[in-house]
């Protein structure tokens, strides 16, 4: 556990908010993390931080792939959306999410996203409560790539 005085200083770190999906085995789910970072400048590679409890995480590990749809300013519902766990869902709703364009059997991507980033993986650290995943971004399709990003703040929302 965090002690109080570290979670009140690390609160107003603001972090972009992305929605991280997998598919596999006919199977897609979603989560939303403002936990994804570019970790290369040689090289394009990121890094997702995700918890091994998230439904999404065993597809992430048998696909060997998930998608990053990085969210605008105007997809706060989206976000909302996907914050919650998957395994509540009875549904996955239609309109907040898609398919990979002409890959139906890709990772999920959010709809009007600024971007969309494919990601294979290639290294996975294990932590005590959540798994950093590396992956190569393979593939990228540009959105609204002049809108300003959605933000987040857990101090500050």
């Amino acid at each position: 556990m965090i002690e109080r005085d570290i979670k009140q200083c690390l609160g107003p770190m603001m972090k972009g908010v992305e929605v991280v999906g997998a598919r596999h085995g006919g199977v897609a789910r979603a989560y939303t993390s403002h936990w994804v970072s570019q970790v290369s400048f040689a090289e394009p590679i990121v890094m997702a931080s995700v918890s091994p409890r998230h439904d999404t995480y065993p597809l992430m590990v048998a696909a060997g792939e998930f998608s990053v749809s990085v969210l605008a300013g105007d997809q706060v519902a989206e976000g909302q959306y996907f914050s919650y766990p998957g395994r509540k869902f009875q549904y996955v709703a239609p309109e907040y999410l898609t398919e990979w364009p002409e890959s139906p059997d890709g990772p999920p991507v959010v709809p009007n996203s600024i971007a969309w980033l494919r990601c294979r993986i290639r290294h996975e650290v294990e932590l005590e409560d959540h798994r950093l995943v590396f992956a190569d971004v393979n593939e990228v399709v540009a959105g609204r790539l002049k809108e300003p990003p959605l933000l987040y703040s857990s101090r500050l929302g």
